[in-house]
């Protein structure tokens, strides 16, 4: 399988380049990402638990997919194509904002990303890739924010950033 390569960008999102997805992590070079927050109707974030073999956060929770835009896809169409390869469902994306964040991870690698967030809506189970995913969950947002706090290593390091961007958007937004 050949290595996907990641968009490098500048502050301003703007295409810079092109690197190999590990490349980029090792050298902690800015690109583009985008994560996906799936609701039900009652209102809970469908949460992922990353499959145990990744070569990174093996076992940790997460939110529902995030990943890396293709050249020349937008984030609408990266989101829905991750969504469906990693949960096996489609639904409407809609992206809520973007945000950088730095997070360091033990392994010596690094993301660092001009992240866009966005927001779907879904009430059935999920047709999990066992190649991604070793299991998920519905919880309810403020479960997620208190059970951080008091479990913070069962979560990605990128979640706890995200998570938090995305609580108070929601504090401060409709949607």
């Amino acid at each position: 399988m050949i290595e996907e390569n990641v968009i490098l960008v500048n502050k301003d999102d703007e295409q810079i380049g092109l690197m190999p997805k590990l490349e980029a992590h090792e050298k902690a070079v800015l690109h583009r990402a985008f994560s996906v927050f799936v609701l039900n109707s009652r209102n809970e974030i469908m949460l992922q638990q990353r499959a145990h073999h990744k070569y990174h956060s093996p076992l940790l929770w997460t939110n529902t997919c995030c990943s890396h835009q293709r050249e020349g896809e937008t984030n609408i169409q990266a989101g829905s194509r991750r969504l469906f390869e990693e949960m096996g469902f489609k639904t409407d994306l809609k992206e809520l904002f973007h945000f950088i964040y730095k997070a360091p991870f033990d392994n010596g690698l690094t993301e660092h990303e001009l992240d866009h967030v966005m927001i779907g809506y879904y009430d059935e189970k999920p047709e999990i890739n066992p190649e991604e995913v070793e299991a998920w969950k519905w919880m309810n947002i403020e479960e997620v924010k208190s059970d951080m706090l008091l479990h913070p290593e069962i979560y990605t390091v990128w979640f706890k950033i995200i998570f938090d961007e995305f609580y108070h958007f929601l504090e401060d937004h409709k949607v």
